[in-house]
């Protein structure tokens, strides 16, 4: 296969016409009818980027899964930021919630459906994460799906091949920088031949199923879900979908399965949760409704380093309202250096933010890597520590805080910010969720923004501080 961009309206143009109904009171219907309660493992907190009004948890004690479980809420996401672990602990992450979550399940009484929800650029411990989760959860699962899919980020999967957009543009996801990722790097785009490669052979790419878009756009929910009926025990099926109207063909058809005793684990970008909830799109969200306070200015953090991170950042650091202090990443990986270079970026932001200017935290943009991918890990675990320290350290509570970058937001969330459990109001821009920190929180009640790595134009980063800008 070609490695070659194509162009999207000529791809599309190509495609059968979407299935003509809207399905989502359908959905709505089958979801409230099965009293099923939608868990989400979300590899980093970018995956709540498509739902609102929805908790996620950062702990997964029975007892507190128990109690999500019993209330009203159709999901909870549970942040495991596993994206970050080299493998075996992200497998033992997800045997621990996978065990928990049975037995919460037993003592509540509550039926649920594990949705794994993982990078729309293939990034993650995949097979390991769904493994794990499988045999912990010792359910009968007649098939995985692998469905990245992404709206809102570009990510289009077609004839299995799975692109990533950029303007008119489609390039095959093993072209794009996001294969060369140090720690979940790959060499295919289609997603049978990238399951072959994944799982060293275990499952060959002849063997894995296909949703295809004639299979959606043609066929429609019955013949989706005949073909999920249909699957061997123990299959791994991919889904085609190039429009949320294919994810509600999609999820119209796996519940109609599920309701025949059909049980699947899901591995999946962020737009299926939506759809799988039963979601309407709401808008985004503007400044007045986020009712932000006066005084202090706003934090951004900045530690992704994907190369639309780095383009984002050049644009904020444009603007002159908002003072830079860049973080030094080889004095953060010096043992004597790193302590002195922690208080340094600390003292210089809190002293803005007293006097209630914007500031930007970023790290120094040469990437720093090993050869391995546990050593990349480490290093990159190491800066976000570090940018979790500088966070703690600041006397002076934002007016709000962004952070961008899956790790460095669930760290500065997580270690950062003490948040245990905070509410999704929404999005500010597409793919981009604003949450409400809890009581228990270093700052409760805090406007705190994940800003994923890989989400935006050039101009979103310093489009979002221009309209929270006092």
């Amino acid at each position: 296969m070609s490695d070659q961009p194509l162009n999207k309206r000529t791809v599309f143009a190509n495609l059968p016409p979407e299935w003509p109904d809207d399905l989502l009171p359908a959905i709505q219907a089958q979801v409230a009818a099965s009293g099923r309660k939608i868990v989400v493992l979300d590899d980093d907190p970018t995956g709540t980027q498509t739902v609102y009004d929805m908790p996620v948890l950062t702990e997964w004690s029975v007892e507190l899964l128990r109690a999500e479980l019993a209330n009203a809420a159709l999901a909870f996401y549970i942040l495991t930021n596993s994206r970050s672990m080299p493998l075996p602990a992200a497998q033992a992450l997800n045997r621990e919630v996978g065990l928990n979550l049975k037995l919460a399940g037993e003592q509540s009484g509550r039926d649920f459906v594990v949705v794994s929800r993982s990078d729309s650029t293939l990034r993650g411990h995949y097979p390991g994460e769904t493994d794990a989760l499988a045999a912990a959860l010792a359910t009968d699962f007649a098939a995985t799906l692998l469905i990245p899919f992404f709206l809102e980020g570009g990510r289009y999967t077609v004839d299995d091949v799975h692109y990533v957009a950029e303007g008119e543009h489609l390039t095959p996801a093993a072209a794009t920088p996001f294969a060369r990722d140090a720690a979940f790097g790959y060499k295919h785009s289609n997603l049978r031949e990238w399951i072959e490669e994944k799982t060293g052979g275990r499952m060959m790419a002849e063997a894995v199923i296909a949703i295809t878009l004639d299979d959606i756009r043609r066929g429609g929910p019955a013949q989706v879900a005949a073909k999920l009926a249909g699957l061997a025990h123990g299959a791994v099926c991919v889904v085609n979908a190039v429009s949320i109207r294919d994810i509600q063909v999609l999820v119209l058809g796996l519940l109609q399965a599920e309701a025949q005793g059909k049980k699947f684990l899901y591995r999946t970008a962020a737009s299926f949760v939506q759809v799988r909830v039963g979601l309407a799109a709401r808008p985004l969200l503007t400044q007045s409704e986020l009712a932000l306070p006066s005084g202090a200015g706003g934090l951004i953090v900045v530690g992704s380093y994907v190369p639309k991170t780095t383009s984002q950042l050049a644009e904020l650091l444009a603007q002159p309202a908002v003072l830079q202090v860049e973080v030094n990443v080889a004095a953060l990986l010096d043992d004597q250096l790193q302590p002195s270079e922690i208080q340094r970026a600390a003292h210089t932001a809190d002293e803005a933010l007293r006097r209630g200017q914007d500031v930007v935290v970023y790290t120094s943009r040469e990437l720093v890597t090993t050869s391995d991918a546990a050593g990349s890990l480490a290093i990159g675990q190491r800066v976000s520590d570090s940018l979790v320290a500088i966070v703690r350290a600041l006397q002076t509570r934002p007016r709000y805080l962004l952070a961008k970058g899956g790790i460095t937001s669930s760290d500065i969330a997580t270690q950062g910010l003490g948040v245990r459990r905070a509410l999704v109001l929404g999005q500010i821009l597409p793919g981009v969720p604003v949450w409400r920190t809890g009581a228990e929180s270093l700052h409760p009640e805090l406007i705190y923004i994940v800003f994923p790595g890989n989400v935006g134009d050039v101009h979103a980063v310093a489009q979002v501080v221009a309209v929270l800008r006092q």
